[in-house]
């Protein structure tokens, strides 16, 4: 059975402060807010969620943010650099922007591209590239308007500490198609106009260390729960460990660590976001999932109070 992911679903972090995490993603970046919700394994913590306007697959990073947490160390088995897209033209603009917070950056070129690379508050290692390819992103926040506003991921930098397992992994497993070498990387994509590129570092280094500022786990896309079960089948026979499907309420997921260790998701597209609330107010209020819910008025005194808010 081949099998062949779409692309990037989501990528999920860990950082410190879940204000300061709203204030650089939503603020700084002009991401929206699309789900406040909690960890479903440890409900005492903030799940945040940022993508587009509508939270496409392939737009959405996610957060577990751990206030006064220790800090992590990016490196093998982690996702080492997410890349986002943003329209033809728009990389001075950024770069002014960057400027204007005091945010500190980067320009590399990779695969003939131009990219500007820089860090969150808390460590984690953002680049931004231009790309065609993509929709608008139809949310406007502060100066940030849908002609230079992100679309979504461009992709990620894979750090493994066995390059060539999961370069089989993502050919074999995944379905992805490697497309070019360039110095120590090697190229891969997948056919969705966002969220489809991955550059894997074929050197292996120092193992990564999980804590603030290091991404916990890339999730891939599956069209559908059929489509989500052929996965599980697909990734067990290609000899991956793989858990129960698990109900995330705005997707269904599985997990598996690759040979390079690296923890990948396969996530469900649908219900999506606007299922326990409308697209137009997603995002606004805390929404816990049915097991939780006798327990909202603990929980809700017991999370930091955040706000999104303009910084412009």
């Amino acid at each position: 059975m081949k099998k062949q992911t779409t692309g990037i679903h989501h990528i999920t972090a860990i950082v410190g402060h879940p204000q300061e995490n709203i204030d650089f993603y939503a603020g700084v970046l002009g991401l929206r807010l699309v789900k406040q919700t909690v960890n479903f394994d440890d409900p005492g913590t903030y799940h945040l969620y940022f993508g587009n306007e509508g939270g496409r697959p392939g737009s959405i990073i996610t957060f577990f943010p751990w206030a006064n947490a220790y800090q992590g160390r990016i490196g093998d088995g982690q996702v080492g650099v997410t890349t986002y897209a943003i329209p033809e033209g728009t990389l001075n603009y950024w770069v002014e922007r960057l400027d204007k917070f005091d945010i500190s950056f980067t320009t590399a070129e990779r695969f003939g591209e131009k990219v500007v690379q820089f860090d969150d508050p808390h460590g984690l290692h953002l680049e931004l590239v231009e790309r065609a390819e993509g929709p608008t992103n139809n949310w406007t926040f502060g100066d940030v308007t849908p002609d230079v506003a992100i679309k979504g991921f461009a992709g990620a930098t894979l750090y493994s500490s066995n390059p060539e397992e999961t370069k089989a992994t993502l050919l074999n497993v995944m379905g992805l198609k490697e497309v070019s070498t360039e110095r120590n990387y090697t190229r891969f994509k997948a056919s969705s106009d966002i969220g489809n590129t991955i550059d894997l570092k074929m050197v292996a280094g120092a193992r990564g260390t999980m804590g603030v500022g290091t991404v916990h786990h890339i999730a891939w896309r599956a069209n559908d729960d059929k489509d989500h079960v052929e996965w599980q089948k697909h990734a067990q026979e290609n000899g991956q460990l793989v858990t129960e499907v698990k109900d995330r309420n705005y997707f269904n997921a599985i997990y598996f660590r690759e040979a390079g260790e690296i923890l990948f998701e396969i996530a469900t597209d649908p219900p999506g976001f606007a299922h326990d609330e409308t697209e137009e107010t997603m995002g606004s209020e805390l929404k816990l999932p049915a097991q939780y819910e006798q327990f909202r008025d603990r929980l809700e005194s017991s999370l930091i109070p955040i706000e999104v808010r303009s910084l412009d």
